[in-house]
């Protein structure tokens, strides 16, 4: 049979088309992808340029791709190139596995950010991702800030985690969760964002759930619940180039034997102590290790160097179904270790700042539990001499009371700027709260003045007190008498309430009834009292001044140190609650919240500006006046 040279050409053409139906590419890891395609766009890097996956980064870029790892959970700080992984995954299991995905963002905003900023770039920027986006740069039906279809029929959505409707309908093979501490713990009441988003994995024959995170709170945090799910916990191990023994880097902290250490004044030199010998290492001096590093996890004994094949005691074994990779600032070449060392250094006498290193540098859960690190003895071996005089920078005085069946509790305190305050003086007055005579103690003991060290007498000005007891007439009876100072309170145990919320206008009973969001109070009083501070001659934010006095004893401070924390379910909800330990009395903590709540008070409804106000005396007779009038009538 005679065929022409053209009909061999087609012939071959379309033999050529038929069997590509058929083709598939080499296979390769996730990490051999990216390193060979992958991109570092300008707009989303440090620096522009080919991406090279750093030593590290195999095994966490490789679990991604693996298709026999279900769950992928990514414990980390910043600075480990989590969201450059997170992007090459994404192009592989498009481009390579030819698998739909979504991207979760904490937010449609970051989502959309997220989507213009990274995804389009590196459509952009990766040859491969480009030759399936005919679209890019046009205006497109395929192209938007919410999904991508790429010419492969294969769809990428971008979309916040805060709206349940964007769980929905989709068809994934994959999902990944950027930032998981920070969505919501159940959306729009439908359940966990992890439960929602895994659902719509169920019909993929290579289902794949990617969660990344920096974490946040101890107990409250969405990346460290999914991590302890997790059948297998890896951390990175690299050998003393001294000693040659293996072990994960840690921060230690400066009582421990072990991890980062420093010369005082001389950050830029940390080193790092071996915990096996002592050894001391230089970060030039590991850092030719890494490519020998492996990832172990100290539960099942399980290794492995590059995420694909894992082993125990030398011998070839099951790929894990879940996995979670624990990976802080330490192992980044981005930084130095003395770079660490100077974060630290500015933050460790900040909680705010303290709270953000260890999230952030440390890649820790931070435990708000600080009551439970803070000991009463602390605090009573740091009392100071200032009374009886107010210190200078105080400028405005808050009191506050609690009622008991059988005594009134008060407590008065100084306040400067950056609610810096210090405590002034502290009663218990035994009696009877129906009858009169104890309320006039109450009176008196408020209707004082003060020596400030400007040389002017300072009254005591909002007072809030508890209204919450068995005596809520008298309470109301006693504030009516000069409502605009003092203010009846009530708790709201419920987390995100502000500390307190006064009302437009007075109550049926003629008083200013004012809610207090007591364990908000509560997180921030506890953790300015673990404020440590150098040099009490200078402004420190937030800090507390305790007093040398009689009154000031150790059943004192044992009550301000009374509560912690506890984690507790309500109606298959997470909840936490402030509650007091068994056996001693937290007076002392619950008038903190209230003089709190006072303070607060007279800065968003009074006009108090503690940054430039200044103090404020009044004439004796006036005070005299006020008082006389409260004896005559306390009802």
């Amino acid at each position: 049979m005679n065929i022409s040279p053209k009909q061999l050409r087609n012939l071959c053409k379309a033999a050529k088309l038929g069997f590509m139906a058929m083709h598939r590419p080499v296979p390769m890891t996730c990490t051999e992808w990216a390193n060979e395609n992958f991109y570092l766009s300008a707009e989303s890097a440090y620096i522009e340029g080919r991406w090279e996956t750093a030593p590290f980064q195999v095994a966490i870029l490789n679990s991604m791709g693996n298709d026999e790892i279900r769950v992928v959970n990514l414990v980390k700080s910043a600075r480990v190139g989590y969201s450059q992984m997170l992007k090459a995954a994404t192009g592989y299991l498009i481009e390579h596995k030819k698998r739909n995905g979504m991207i979760l963002q904490p937010t449609d905003g970051a989502a959309q950010g997220f989507m213009k900023a990274h995804i389009e770039t590196a459509i952009r920027d990766v040859p491969v991702l480009k030759a399936l986006a005919p679209w890019y740069g046009k205006k497109d039906r395929n192209n938007t800030l919410d999904a991508k279809k790429f010419s492969n029929q294969r769809q990428l959505w971008c979309l916040g985690g805060t709206a349940a409707k964007n769980y929905r309908e989709k068809s994934l093979d994959f999902i990944e969760y950027d930032e998981l501490a920070a969505f919501p713990e159940d959306v729009e009441k439908e359940g966990a964002p992890t439960y929602l988003g895994d659902k719509r994995l169920e019909g993929s024959a290579f289902p794949k759930s990617i969660r990344g995170s920096t974490p946040k709170i101890k107990d409250q945090c969405q990346i460290e619940r999914a991590a302890k799910e997790a059948e297998t916990e890896f951390r990175f191990y690299l050998s003393c180039p001294h000693c040659g023994k293996k072990q994960s880097l840690k921060w230690g902290g400066k009582d421990a034997s072990f991890g980062t250490k420093w010369d005082a004044g001389k950050p830029d030199d940390a080193w790092y102590l071996c915990e096996h010998n002592a050894c001391v290492i230089r970060q030039h001096e590991l850092s030719p290790l890494h490519e020998q590093g492996e990832w172990r996890c100290d539960k099942t004994g399980l290794v492995t160097k590059d995420g694909m094949e894992y082993f125990r005691a030398g011998q070839l074994v099951e790929t894990p179904d879940s996995v979670t990779w624990y990976v802080w600032t330490a192992y980044s070449p981005f930084t130095t270790w003395g770079r660490i060392v100077r974060d630290f250094i500015n933050a460790k006498d900040d909680p705010g700042k303290l709270k953000t290193f260890v999230n952030t540098t440390l890649g820790e859960t931070w435990d708000d539990e600080t009551g439970e690190k803070l000991e009463w003895e602390n605090l009573y071996a740091r009392r100071e001499h200032y009374l009886p005089a107010i210190p200078d920078r105080a400028v405005y005085i808050a009191g506050s009371v609690d009622t008991q069946d059988d005594r009134l509790e008060g407590k008065i305190k100084a306040y400067g700027p950056g609610e810096e305050s210090w405590l002034i003086d502290y009663v218990r007055l035994i009696g009877d709260p129906s009858g009169e005579v104890l309320w006039q103690k109450l009176t008196d003991w408020f209707d004082r003045t003060f020596d400030h060290a400007s040389g002017v007498k300072m009254p005591v000005g909002l007072i809030c007190i508890d209204s919450g007891g068995h005596y809520t007439d008298e309470v109301y009876a006693w504030c009516r008498h000069d409502p605009m100072r003092r203010i009846p309170i009530k708790g709201a145990s419920i987390y995100g309430k502000p500390v307190a919320t006064f009302p437009r206008k007075r109550n049926r009973k003629g008083v200013y009834l004012t809610e207090v969001g007591t364990d908000n109070a509560k997180d921030i009083i506890y953790s300015r009292l673990a404020v440590q501070a150098k040099d009490l001659d200078n402004p420190i934010r937030g800090y507390m001044h305790l007093p040398i006095a009689e009154w000031a004893d150790e059943a004192y401070f044992k009550g301000l140190t009374a509560e912690r924390k506890t984690m507790d379910f309500s109606k298959g909800r997470r909840i936490y609650r402030w509650v007091c330990r068994s056996g001693v009395r937290n007076e002392p903590t619950d008038l903190e919240v209230y003089n709190l709540a006072a303070v607060r008070i007279a800065q968003q409804h009074f006009g108090l500006d503690l940054e430039k106000a200044r103090p404020e005396g009044k004439k004796a007779s006036s005070a005299k006046k006020r008082k006389s009038v409260h004896k005559s009538s306390w009802l």
